[in-house]
């Protein structure tokens, strides 16, 4: 990984190193486009990393099942050959147009990347959860009060409040009922708005006593001290209160997401993401791709098989770019084979 305060030179810098950004890394080397890789978060591997890396993804060709960590260690793995330097933990904050067709990229921590094309994967854009107003919630979190599941034997024997009616609370209602000592789901109404079956799981839990469903009741305050909770205060709409003998709270109110400085670029957006033309992926900037979750066209699936198809034709359309004079020769990768690691 390389340090901040430093100035590179690549053919290719990508914004973004989710599964969609590792795999435009294996896209570019295949047709010889060295790389740097930038992004806001600690480690490779975006929502699958920081969000679910234990939860299991079904869609990836070749995986009946794989978990979100594992698809991470197998996209890394498949991009290293091609010795891309990634730039972790640094925001993108600026990217200027240079002479000669070039872009200048900056970064929170002083770094700046000169490249002939940048491929934007930010996903979602930065993101982070959306907090319950709860006073002093900030002394319990990361203690008792997670956000994120991201190791779920953390949660084996305890008493665990889960706050929220999407996929994510009921998913982790059931999936947590299997080891902990009781999982309450605490939701401001009756129905959920999750999977039709998941939701008739988990009412059947409840039926079943395994479970115990707080409805239609919402967050109302927390007690305990040092960090670690003791009870989660609950409260009805028309004012009752109750209090749950609890470990831990995992409030699941979705994310906040945000562009962040991408939304300064000037490329064309549409509801905050970036239009690409999806013959190309290329944006109204010339030079600039778009790939994954950030970008939008007529009939776009937000899946990452989309993103990985997307990570071809733009790497693609960067070289075309870079190397005018010399047209690329198709070529499949069993006949093109990869470098040795």
């Amino acid at each position: 990984m390389a340090n901040g305060h430093t100035h590179h030179q690549t053919d290719v810098v990508i914004v973004g190193a989710g599964p969609v950004g590792l795999f435009a890394i294996f896209e570019c080397g295949m047709v010889r486009l060295s790389c740097h890789v930038v992004d806001v978060l600690d480690d490779a591997g975006g929502q699958c990393t920081a969000l679910y890396p234990e939860k299991p993804i079904y869609d990836i060709p070749g995986f009946p099942r794989v978990a979100a960590a594992e698809l991470i260690v197998r996209l890394k793995a498949q991009a290293a050959p091609f010795k891309p330097v990634y730039h972790l933990g640094e925001q993108v904050q600026a990217l200027e147009a240079q002479t000669g067709g070039y872009w200048r990229l900056s970064t929170s921590r002083g770094t700046t990347i000169q490249a002939r094309a940048v491929i934007v994967a930010a996903g979602v854009g930065a993101f982070g959860p959306n907090r319950p107003p709860l006073p002093g919630i900030e002394a319990f979190e990361g203690k008792s009060v997670f956000y994120y599941v991201t190791k779920r034997e953390l949660f084996r024997g305890k008493r665990v409040v889960i706050a929220g009616g999407g996929d994510t609370a009921v998913d982790w209602a059931l999936s947590l009922a299997e080891i902990a000592d009781r999982v309450s789901v605490v939701h401001r109404r009756d129905k959920f708005r999750a999977a039709p079956e998941s939701e008739a799981r988990l009412k059947a839990l409840a039926q079943a006593g395994r479970i115990d469903l707080v409805v239609p009741y919402q967050l109302h305050g927390l007690e305990g001290a040092d960090g670690q909770l003791t009870s989660v205060v609950v409260s009805s709409l028309d004012g009752a209160v109750k209090k749950i003998d609890a470990d831990v709270l995992l409030p699941f109110f979705g994310l906040s997401m945000s562009l962040g400085p991408i939304a300064d670029w000037g490329l064309g957006l549409e509801r905050n993401q970036i239009a690409v033309d999806p013959a190309t992926m290329a944006t109204d900037k010339p030079g600039i791709f778009g790939v994954g979750d950030v970008v939008t066209y007529p009939g776009k699936l937000k899946l990452i098989l989309t993103g990985f198809a997307e990570a071809a034709v733009a790497a693609r359309s960067a070289y075309a770019l870079i190397h005018p004079e010399t047209p690329l020769h198709f070529e499949y990768s069993t006949t093109a084979g990869v470098p040795d690691a």
